[in-house]
């Protein structure tokens, strides 16, 4: 299942049974579900209960609206809607495959020695003889070859009913070996009660929720990641062709504007779609991206050019041409468009497409030959171009861009700053590299140099094309240095146009800025560059020190315009927020996230669970004709972060802290392969905790044909739905993955969600733990001071609400009032420092807007933000990139 129905209980925890038993794509194998659903004999009602009965043991519980539509159907609608809504949330935990780990007695017959036992099958190896006695144990006629392998393994020495795979290479082997001794089937027990559920509810209005939720994520304000955008596909795609309608108002994230109108120019859409969207170069080069089924982001080249029907083809040159500053947006991606320019075929009409033929002839540096039609009218063509010059037969053009960064390299950093300010979105991109330019002191001498974690290569202070961890930072090496605490004596310094610059800018680049500005430097800079996959580097963190006066100036200046835009929004009776959000940083951009069952922004903390076991979990298949070796690790630091120990194939037991369930070293389909690592988190005597997956073999997470990784608290048996705390997916053309960093002394965990580099063959952690530790250590100064979810918050109750009830991290309430002369940013700041307040006393009646933690509580009516949305009854659910869309100026 994979449909709007699907999209709905995934993202609103909405059902549609009508949605649900109107998708008649296969069903899942009956043998993965329950065998109670559907041969009940008692009929419909005695089905409902034992749907209810299965839904229990996953953590969810129906509403009596669900319970009574539930009722209404037939008995083979209700099969069909209740095998497909328990195969799509057992997907959504893990538990829809079965595992499996290589010990299947997991974890006691771990082996505590991992040493002896390596030795014992390398010994079984080299000299074991299959008409000759075993040489560990002596018997004979025991020693066999198991299939498909070769491997000669003694039936006495091994144990089949443990091992579930070949215990000399750990390659899964098959099923109907004889070596594979029956176990008994672990059965996990039932649960009575569970102590957290999740309420699922009935969608009365399935096209209309559709249509609300495909309008809310094209009004997002902060790029989505590929699975988001597959989710709005989906949802137009159901809906077409009245989902047309649905483009009528501006996309405002080009990546996604690129994915829907490359989406709807398949479809048969009118080419003015794109003359309505598309309003700049780049966007077009978007649009083709998406067209050749590449990454509309611009960071991974298509495979290959793919050619367009002529019809579009006139379309994008038609569009092109009639665009000002039409070379300066080609130049950008220069290499990108040389490509593109060998699919569009601009010279062949340049009679009809003037401007575009002369832009690509200089940025292809095409030498025009004035002896023939064609260049004769381009080179006229270019004599009309204030920027443009010939020389030499071919086009030339000075830049925006060329401009900005000679004046940055000369040192003349007002006249920087005063081209900046026309471009409003870039001014604030730079803003940290102005502020340092112009008002700290750089100390003289050469740059120093910094060794890049993850990469090994050595790079001059400031140098590289990367993104930094949340947001753009300053790329550019910094020029002469400004005079301490003033500005140039002419031009424009970038206090100075802030205060205009920042109407225009979306959120997300003013919450980035706003965490640039005000991180000290001292501590690390973790950087992504703008590669298919979020690869990480880090350097030291040695950039002067800004003044306090000039970092509380910009802090005033972007929080005053946030709270500007949030008092022009709606207004509210009785904001509910809870402390808990000052853990999570608040969305800047998630292109690079992957999709988890929790959707925790890059940087954010959560309470480690309180049991004492945790389990994580890792689960593979792999495609056919190509191995798949992945590997779950652990690597323990002290707090220090110098290397205390490991967890992993090579050693499956940490003292008492930590046990490995097995490498498994193949995972054929359809079992796949499933390891586990156990943790007990009390017997543990470092600080950190760094879980690493590996692709041992190089072989990139994007080709498994599925693959998952997440941990548990205190599981009922191997995998236990009820107790998975996180599930993400493993995707992309990554090899490391590194989903969290945990310190056992303050009992929290990091989320990381990073990918290090790759190169090679057998990745694991001993060569990666210096690599690790730069992650570690950089993740908590990279994002101590960026935007959290409860500022966020504070500032939409500040400016929104007469009344703002905050839920303590002990669970009280308290009151807040604006006091009679506060004005909202003073009021924004009372709250954000949660300041003394007296007690909340009464129901949580009249609350219009809630920002949450846990949604545990009812709000009908309400619109609520809540990391883990447990039972928000009738509340309007929201994202946390819908709270920074409210924040767009002008919405």
């Amino acid at each position: 299942m994979n449909g709007s129905g699907e999209i709905l209980l995934r993202r609103r925890r909405l059902v549609a049974p009508g949605l649900l038993a109107a998708d008649r794509r296969l069903p899942p194998p009956v043998g993965k579900l329950p065998k109670r659903l559907g041969m009940v004999p008692a009929g419909v009602p005695s089905g409902v209960a034992a749907l209810e009965f299965e839904l229990l043991q996953l953590g969810f519980v129906v509403s009596g609206e669900l319970y009574r539509e539930l009722c209404g159907l037939s008995v083979t609608d209700l099969t069909i809607v209740g095998r497909r809504l328990l195969h799509s949330l057992r997907e959504e935990l893990g538990a829809n495959d079965s595992h499996v780990p290589l010990f299947r007695k997991f974890p006691e017959s771990v082996p505590a020695d991992t040493t002896d036992f390596y030795v014992r099958r390398v010994f079984a190896l080299l000299l074991q003889n299959p008409e000759r006695p075993c040489v560990s144990c002596g018997e004979s006629g025991t020693v066999h070859p198991v299939s498909p392998c070769a491997h000669l393994v003694c039936r006495t020495c091994w144990d089949g009913s443990d091992f579930s795979a070949c215990p000399i290479c750990h390659r899964r082997i098959d099923p109907g070996d004889p070596f594979l001794v029956p176990s008994e089937r672990e059965i996990t027990p039932t649960r009575d009660a569970v102590m957290s559920t999740v309420l699922l509810r009935l969608c009365a209005d399935p096209a209309g929720t559709c249509r609300e939720l495909a309008a809310e994520l094209l009004a997002r304000r902060t790029p989505m990641p590929p699975h988001e955008r597959a989710d709005l596909e989906r949802l137009l795609e159901e809906q077409w062709p009245r989902s047309l309608s649905w483009l009528s108002e501006p996309i405002p994230v080009k990546e996604t504007l690129a994915a829907v109108v490359a989406w709807a120019l398949r479809k048969g859409a009118d080419h003015e779609l794109l003359d309505r969207h598309a309003g700049t170069a780049t966007d077009v080069l978007r649009v083709l991206y998406a067209l050749m089924d590449a990454d509309p982001g611009l960071r991974v080249v298509p495979e290959r050019r793919r050619s367009l029907p002529r019809a579009v083809r006139r379309a994008v040159l038609a569009r092109l041409d009639a665009m000002p500053y039409l070379l300066e947006d080609l130049l950008r991606y220069r290499e990108q468009w040389k490509r593109m320019a060998e699919v569009l075929h601009p010279h062949e009409h340049h009679a009809r497409f003037p401007e575009a033929a002369l832009a690509f002839a200089a940025l292809r540096g095409t030498r025009l030959d004035p002896d023939t039609p064609f260049g004769r009218a381009l080179l006229a063509r270019a004599g009309g171009h204030r920027d443009v010059e010939v020389r030499d037969g071919r086009v030339r053009m000075r830049t925006f861009a060329s401009r900005v960064e000679q004046a940055l390299a000369e040192g003349r950093h007002a006249e920087a700053t005063a081209l900046l300010s026309r471009r409003p979105g870039e001014l604030l991109r730079r803003l940290s590299h102005l502020l340092r330019l112009t008002y700290a002191p750089v100390p003289s001498g050469p740059p120093p140099v910094r060794v890049m974690a993850g990469t090994g290569a050595r790079v001059k202070s400031g140098a590289g094309p990367a993104t930094p961890a949340v947001a753009p930072e300053e790329a550019a090496p910094p020029g002469a240095p400004g005079e301490a605490g003033a500005p140039a004596a002419s031009g424009a310094d970038p206090l100075g146009v802030l205060e205009k610059a920042v109407r225009g800018v979306a959120p997300g680049v003013l919450l980035a800025v706003l965490g640039q500005v005000r991180t000290p430097p001292g501590g690390a800079r973790l950087f992504l560059p703008r590669g298919g996959t979020a690869r990480m580097w880090t350097v030291p963190d040695d950039r002067p020190a800004l003044p306090d006066e000039v970092v509380l100036t910009a802090e005033r200046v972007l929080t005053a315009e946030l709270l500007r835009r949030a008092g022009e929004l709606p207004p509210l009776r009785r904001a509910l927020l809870d402390e808990g959000l000052a853990d999570l940083v608040a969305p800047t951009s998630e292109r690079t996230a992957g999709a988890a069952l929790v959707r925790l922004v890059r940087g954010s903390v959560q309470p480690i669970p309180k049991a004492d076991r945790l389990r994580f979990f890792l689960h593979w298949a792999e495609p056919p004709g190509t191995r798949v070796d992945l590997d779950l690790s652990v690597a323990v630091y002290d707090d220090g972060w110098r290397f205390a120990g490991l967890c992993d194939y090579t050693r499956l037991r940490l003292g008492n802290g930590l046990t490995h369930s097995g490498d498994l070293t193949s995972a054929p389909e359809p079992l796949g392969a499933s390891e586990f690592i156990d943790v007990n988190v009390r017997n543990l005597r470092a600080r950190y905790l760094v879980p690493v997956v590996f692709s041992y073999n190089d072989v990139p997470f994007d080709e498994l044909v599925r693959g998952f990784a997440g941990f548990m608290e205190r599981p009922r048996g191997l995998f236990d739905p009820v107790a998975v705390r996180q599930r993400f997916d493993l995707a992309g053309a990554a090899k490391i993955l590194v989903p969290l960093v945990a310190d056992l002394w303050t009992r929290t965990t990091r989320w990381a969600d990073l990918n290090l580099s790759a190169t090679g063959y057998g990745h694991n952690v001993a060569g990666s733990a210096d690599e690790l530790a730069a992650v570690g250590a950089a993740l908590e100064s990279a994002f101590e001071h960026r935007v959290t979810m409860w500022e966020v918050g504070c500032w939409h109750a500040a400016a929104r609400a007469a009344e703002v009830v905050v839920r303590r991290r002990d669970g009280s309430l308290a009151r807040y009032e604006r006091r009679p002369g506060e004005d909202v940013p003073d009021f924004a700041a009372r709250l954000a420092a949660r300041a003394d307040a007296p007690a909340f006393v009464g129901p949580l009646d009249g609350v219009e807007l809630a920002a949450l933690v846990s949604g545990d509580v009812e709000l009908p009516g309400a619109q609520a933000y809540a990391l883990y949305p447990h039972a928000l009854g009738e509340a309007r659910l929201l994202d946390a990139a819908d709270l920074l869309s409210g924040l767009t100026p002008g919405s």
